[in-house]
C-alpha cells in the first residue's frame, strides 16, 4: 500500500491504521467520537494527502474542462474554487472533484484517491480525441497539457471553528479575509509557498493546506503544536466520514458511482443544463424524465441502531430503495442515514424537501400514518425512521 509523507507521524501518535484505497491511512488517534467532537467543539488536523492533484493548463484548458465537467468552469474566476461533478457518457458520475483556477489558463483538479488513476485515464483519452474541438472558438487550437502531480503535493486540512484562530497564529496573511471556495498562496507557513483555500467537508469552517510533500512534516508538527492550546487534536478517515455524515455530505462509492446520475443524487445545483454540452448531459437529462429514476432521501432512525450501506429501505411494506450511507452522529447524538429511493414510490410527505440538497428546514409534523416514515432492515429486523432534510447538522442551525 500506498503511504502518505506524514506515515511516521501517525505512527509516532499511535494511530490505528487502516486501509483505503490503495492506500495505509490513520482510521483514528484518540477515537472516533473524541475527535468528531473535537471538531465540532475546536479544531482537528486531518492528513488527506491521498487525494491526487491533477494540473490541466493551456490556451484551450477552459474550454478541455467545459467537455468534461458539469459545472460551467468560464464563469470560475483566478484564486477561487468549485464543486463539480465528471460523468461518463450514460450520466453516472466518475467522480465528483474540485477544481482550482490557478491562473487563466491553468487549472487543478483535486480528486478523490481511489479515482484518481482512473480520471487520470479518461482526461487522457478525451485529450487525444477530437470531438471537442467543436467547441473551440475561432482562433483557438487544442492546446492543452496535462500532469498527474500527485506525487508531489501533501494535503492537511485544518477544521473547525477554532481552525482559523490556530492558523493565523503561524500566518502572515490575513485567513479572516480568505472567503469560502477561494485560495490564496501563503509563503510564510514553509519554505515554499503553500496553497491554501476554504472549503471543507465537515460541515464545519477550515482550511486545506496543499505544500511540498518534502515539507509536510514539520507543518503538521507545527499545526499541531500551536493548536494544542486551542484543543486541536490528529483526526483519522473515522472522523472525516461521521462528520461528513452529519454534515450530509456524499462520498463517492456511497452517494455516487457510475450508475448513479448527479441529480439521482440530489446535485442538481452542480449541473449545468444549460450548458451547450458536456460529456452525460443528453443522458442526464433524458434519465430525469424517467420515472424509475431515484432520489436521495435523509432519515433518522427512530432508536439507536446502525443502519449500513445496502441495507434494504420500505415505504409501507414494499422495498423502494437501499441505505447508501448510515452512521451513529456523535454530535447530534442520533442514528441518521442517506438512501436512494425510486422516484415512483409514495411521495413521504412534507417533511422532505423536493430536492434533498436545497438545506430546507425539517417542519417535523409528528406524523405516523406512514408518509413521512421510512422502514429500514437492518440484520434481518425492521426499524422505523423519519424523514428529514439535509444537512443533519449545520453550525447555522446551531446558531439560531
Amino acid at each position: 500500500m500506498k503511504q502518505t509523507a506524514l506515515y511516521q507521524k501517525h505512527l509516532d501518535l499511535n494511530a490505528s491504521l487502516t486501509a483505503y484505497a490503495g492506500w495505509e491511512m490513520p482510521l483514528q488517534y484518540s477515537g472516533i467520537i473524541s475527535e468528531h467532537l473535537a471538531v465540532r467543539k475546536s479544531a482537528g488536523l486531518f492528513d488527506v494527502s491521498h487525494m491526487g492533484e491533477l494540473m490541466i493548463a493551456g490556451p484551450a484548458a477552459e474550454i478541455f474542462l467545459q467537455y468534461l465537467l458539469t459545472r460551467d468552469i468560464q464563469k470560475l474566476k483566478t484564486g477561487r474554487v468549485t464543486y463539480t461533478l465528471m460523468c461518463n457518457e450514460q450520466g453516472g458520475v466518475l467522480d465528483d472533484l474540485l477544481v482550482y483556477r490557478l491562473r487563466d489558463e491553468a487549472f487543478m483538479l483535486v480528486v478523490n484517491a481511489a479515482n484518481t488513476e482512473k480520471v487520470s485515464t479518461w482526461i487522457k483519452t478525451h485529450l487525444e480525441s477530437n470531438k471537442w474541438h467543436t467547441m473551440l472558438p475561432s482562433g483557438v487550437g487544442p492546446e492543452v497539457s496535462f500532469q498527474d502531480e500527485s506525487s508531489s503535493y501533501a494535503l492537511l486540512a485544518l477544521q473547525g471553528p477554532k481552525a482559523q484562530d490556530i492558523l493565523m497564529s503561524l500566518s502572515a496573511a490575513d485567513l479572516s479575509e480568505l472567503k469560502p471556495f477561494h485560495f490564496i498562496l501563503d509563503d510564510s507557513l514553509t519554505a515554499d509557498p503553500v496553497l491554501v483555500s476554504r472549503t471543507g467537508y465537515t460541515g464545519e469552517d477550515g482550511f486545506e493546506l496543499y505544500c511540498n510533500a518534502k515539507q509536510a512534516a514539520s507543518l503538521w508538527e507545527k499545526l499541531l503544536a500551536e493548536g494544542q492550546a486551542y484543543g486541536l487534536k490528529p483526526a483519522g478517515l473515522g472522523a472525516r466520514d461521521t462528520l461528513r455524515l452529519e454534515a450530509g455530505l456524499p462520498l463517492y462509492g456511497h452517494e455516487l458511482d457510475e450508475r448513479t446520475t448527479p441529480l439521482e443524487a440530489g446535485l442538481d445545483l452542480f449541473v449545468k443544463l444549460d450548458k451547450p454540452f458536456f460529456i452525460g448531459r443528453d443522458a442526464i437529462m433524458m434519465k430525469a424524465g424517467q420515472q424509475s429514476s431515484r432520489t436521495l432521501v435523509a432519515f433518522k432512525l427512530r432508536k439507536r441502531a446502525v443502519a449500513r450501506q445496502g441495507c434494504p429501505v420500505y415505504i409501507r411494506e414494499r422495498q423502494v430503495g437501499y441505505v447508501t450511507s448510515g452512521g451513529y452522529a456523535p454530535f447530534l447524538q442520533a442514528s441518521i442515514g442517506l438512501a436512494l429511493i425510486s422516484r415512483e414510490s409514495p411521495r413521504p410527505g412534507k417533511g422532505q424537501s423536493e430536492s434533498p440538497f436545497q438545506h430546507a428546514d425539517h417542519a417535523d409534523s409528528g406524523q405516523t400514518n406512514g408518509l413521512q416514515v421510512l422502514t429500514v432492515e437492518i440484520r434481518g429486523k425492521k426499524v422505523e425512521a423519519d424523514l428529514t432534510s439535509i444537512p443533519f447538522y449545520s453550525r447555522r442551525k446551531l446558531t439560531k
